[in-house]
C-alpha cells in the first residue's frame, strides 16, 4: 500500500508515542533491578558478611542463569507472542527482585541472583525483537536509541533513589537495603500488568492505528522481512553458525563487561573518595546523564548519516580510553569526568549496534540469533564484575580493573573497523529497500 511520506512519518511517529513510553519504562524498571545490588552492596555485605569476592561472584551468577534461558526464552515470545512473554517476564524478575530483601548470607544471595537471571532472561533481546515488528530498518538506530536512554536514565534515577531508600533502615523491622530491593521490585509486577494490558502484538493489532496505517506498516514490515529471508533464511540453528554473527556477539560482550564492570562498582570506587552514601549516590548519577547524551547523539547520527560501522568503532573507542584514563586517575575526582566520556561510548555503542542483526537475520533466526548475541554479550556481565572485583583482591586497588574494562572496549572497536565491514558487505547489497538506514558503511 502506497502512503506519501508525510503519511508515512506521521504514522511512525504514532506509533513510537504509543509504544515507547511502555517499553522505555518497563526498561528503566529492568535496569534498576539489576543494577541496586551494587548500592545495597554499602550496607548488605557487611550486615552478612559477603566478601568482594563473593559479592562478585553472586553479581555475576545473574547472567549465567540469563545466559541459559535467554534464547529459549526468545523462541517462545516468537510462538505466544511478545505482549504475554514479556508480561511474564516482568512479574517473574519483580517477584524474585522483592525476595532478595530476605536473603540471609552468601549462599542464599547466589541462589536467590541466579533465579533472578533465570527470570529476566528474554526481556531485552525480546524487546529489540519486538521493535523489528514496528519499525522499518531506517528509523531503527533512532528508535532503539531512545528506547536505550532508558539504561542511563535508570542509573541516574537509580543512584540517588536507591541511597535515599538505604536510609529506612529499622523501618518495620527491616535494613534498608531490604527496603531497597521491596520498593525497586514491587513496581515491575504492577508494570507487568500494564503491559499485558495494553501492548499489541503487531500493528494488525493496533485498534488505535488507521485502517490504512496498520496495512502499510504491515506490509512494509513484512516486506523487509521477507526480502531478508529470501537471501539469509530464517532458520536459527543457520543463523548461529554467521561469522557475521559471532563477530557482533563478541562486540557485544566487550561493551557490556565495560558497562556493567564499571556500573556494578562505580558506587564503591566513589565511596573511597571519601564521600557519604547521599553524595556517593549523586555523584554515581553524573556518567550515566552524559551516557543519556552519548546514546542520543549516536543514534542521530548513525541514521542521519545512514552509517553504523565508524559510529560504532568511535564510541566503543571513546569507551576504551575513557576507562583507561578513568584508572590513571583513580583516587581524584577528575576521574568522573573521564569516566562520564566512557560512558558517553558505552550506551552510544547500542544505537548503531542493535539495526545491524535485522539486516541479515528475520523470523527465527532473528529470534535465536539476537539472543544469542546477547546471552553470549551479557556473560560480559559476569566477566566484567567478577574481573574487577578479582583484581581489586590481588592488588587493593580498581586502577588495573579499570585498564581490563578499557582494553576489552579497544579490541572490540579494532575488530568494528577489521570484521564488520569485510561480513557486512551482502547485507549491503541485498538489504530490502533502496539504500536503507543500517547499510552505509556497514
Amino acid at each position: 500500500m502506497e502512503m506519501t511520506e508525510i503519511n508515512q512519518g506521521a504514522t511512525i511517529k504514532k506509533v513510537f508515542i504509543r509504544l515507547m513510553p511502555v517499553l522505555f519504562i518497563s526498561y528503566i524498571l529492568a535496569y534498576i533491578d539489576r543494577i541496586n545490588i551494587g548500592f545495597a552492596a554499602l550496607k548488605m555485605n557487611p550486615d552478612l558478611g559477603i566478601s568482594s569476592y563473593i559479592y562478585g561472584f553472586g553479581a555475576d551468577v545473574f547472567f549465567f542463569g540469563y545466559f541459559i534461558f535467554e534464547i529459549p526464552s526468545n523462541l517462545m515470545l516468537e510462538k505466544v507472542g511478545a505482549r504475554r512473554w514479556i508480561a511474564r517476564i516482568m512479574i517473574s524478575w519483580g517477584v524474585l527482585s522483592a525476595g532478595m530483601a530476605f536473603v540471609q548470607g552468601p549462599t542464599s544471595f547466589i541462589v536467590a541472583r541466579f533465579f533472578l537471571g533465570v527470570a529476566e532472561a528474554g526481556f531485552f533481546p525480546g524487546v529489540i525483537l519486538y521493535l523489528t515488528y514496528w519499525f522499518p530498518q531506517q528509523y531503527r538506530a533512532r528508535i532503539i536509541a531512545a528506547f536505550m536512554v532508558a539504561i542511563p536514565v535508570s542509573l541516574a534515577l537509580g543512584a540517588p533513589l536507591s541511597t535515599a531508600v538505604l536510609q529506612m533502615d529499622g523501618i518495620a523491622g527491616l535494613k534498608g537495603w531490604q527496603w531497597l530491593f521491596i520498593i525497586e521490585g514491587v513496581p515491575a509486577i504492577l508494570f507487568g500488568l500494564v503491559f499485558l494490558a495494553v501492548m499489541p502484538d503487531r500493528p494488525r493489532d493496533a485498534k488505535w492505528l488507521g485502517t490504512e496505517e496498520r496495512a502499510w506498516l504491515q506490509e512494509t514490515i513484512e516486506r523487509e522481512h521477507k526480502a531478508v529471508a529470501a537471501v539469509h533464511g530464517t532458520k536459527a540453528l543457520q543463523a548461529f553458525a554467521d561469522p557475521r554473527l559471532l563477530a557482533l556477539a563478541f562486540i557485544y560482550f566487550a561493551n557490556t563487561t565495560a558497562n556493567l564492570g564499571l556500573a556494578f562498582f562505580l558506587p564503591q570506587i566513589l565511596k573511597k573518595l571519601g564521600l557519604s552514601d547521599m553524595q556517593t549516590g549523586l555523584l554515581t548519577a553524573i556518567p550515566y546523564i552524559f551516557g543519556t547524551v552519548g546514546i542520543i547523539i549516536f543514534g542521530y547520527v548513525s541514521d542521519k548519516y545512514k552509517e553504523r560501522r565508524y559510529t560504532l568503532f568511535a564510541a566503543l573507542a571513546l569507551t576504551g580510553f575513557g576507562l583507561v584514563g578513568s584508572g590513571l586517575l583513580t583516587g581524584s575526582f577528575l576521574a568522573v569526568a573521564v569516566m562520564a566520556l566512557a560512558a558517553i561510548g558505552i550506551y552510544g555503542t547500542k544505537a548503531p549496534f542493535w539495526p545491524l542483526p535485522s539486516m541479515f537475520l528475520t523470523g527465527s533466526a532473528a529470534a535465536g540469533g539476537i539472543a544469542l548475541i546477547n546471552s553470549i554479550g551479557n556473560l560480559g556481565g559476569f566477566v566484567g564484575p567478577y574481573m574487577v572485583g578479582w583484581i581489586r583482591e590481588t592488588t587493593h586497588s580498581y586502577q588495573s580493573g579499570l585498564y581490563f574494562l578499557g582494553l576489552l572496549a579497544l579490541i572490540a572497536a579494532a575488530l568494528t573497523l577489521l570484521v564488520v565491514n569485510a561480513r557486512f558487505t551482502q547485507a549491503r547489497r541485498t538489504a530490502p529497500g533502496a539504500s536503507p538506514a543500517g547499510i552505509r558503511g556497514a
